[in-house]
């Protein structure tokens, strides 16, 4: 009996020597291993104190680049005459469509607005027209007067003497045209006369 009691007191010794050995070691453990870091708050940075944006002023306006003709690279619109004494003006650009209108005087100043292949679509003064084709066309430069009576002066000059007068609806030949004033042929006829009784030149075209 007494050996058996001694077993059993030396093996709670034991049990108790573990118990403690084993709380050691939790706390051993415990302080090795690596601890959560503490939370940091962030404190936000001062922001730049932001000065207001001045006003944004308009785009200067830009004048729009011409339209160049597909065909030619030319000019759309631009003016050029009739070359003969006929011209027939077709609904569209082609031999099969109908013709619209006939021009009948050669040296008629009309305006390009179109190009197709081998065919140009013009139009008058009063803007009567059509699809013509290129061969009937002239870039001989002309002008039909708007104003009657319009007088042709000598120089480019109210105060100038007149050299002659021509109807509304006189057609004429541009040798030479400032901002103001053209220079034109009428016949056997020269002279010079303000850009506003014409049509065939734009306001703003020099023509040397």
């Amino acid at each position: 009996m007494q050996s058996v009691a001694r077993k059993l007191l030396n093996l709670g010794a034991w049990l108790i020597l573990g118990i403690i050995g084993a709380g050691m070691a939790s706390a051993v453990l415990a302080q090795t291993r690596p601890q959560p870091r503490p939370q940091m708050t962030e404190t936000p940075a001062p922001q730049p104190q932001q000065t207001p944006e001045p006003a944004q002023q308009p785009a200067p306006a830009t004048k729009a680049p011409s339209t160049k003709g597909a065909v030619t690279n030319l000019p759309i619109p631009r003016y050029v005459t009739l070359k003969g004494a006929e011209g027939n003006a077709r609904r569209g650009p082609g031999l099969t469509h109908r013709i619209d209108w006939v021009f009948t005087t050669s040296g008629t100043p009309l305006r390009v607005t179109a190009e197709f292949e081998n065919w140009r679509r013009v139009e008058d003064f009063e803007g009567m027209g059509g699809w013509v084709h290129f061969t009937l066309l002239s870039g001989v430069r002309g002008l039909i007067v708007t104003k009657d009576m319009a007088e042709f002066h000598v120089l480019p000059d109210f105060a100038s003497p007149v050299v002659f007068q021509a109807e509304a609806g006189a057609l004429a030949r541009i040798l030479s045209c400032t901002l103001d004033w053209c220079r034109v042929r009428a016949g056997s006829e020269r002279g010079w006369a303000p850009k506003s009784i014409f049509w065939g030149v734009d306001p703003q075209e020099i023509i040397e």
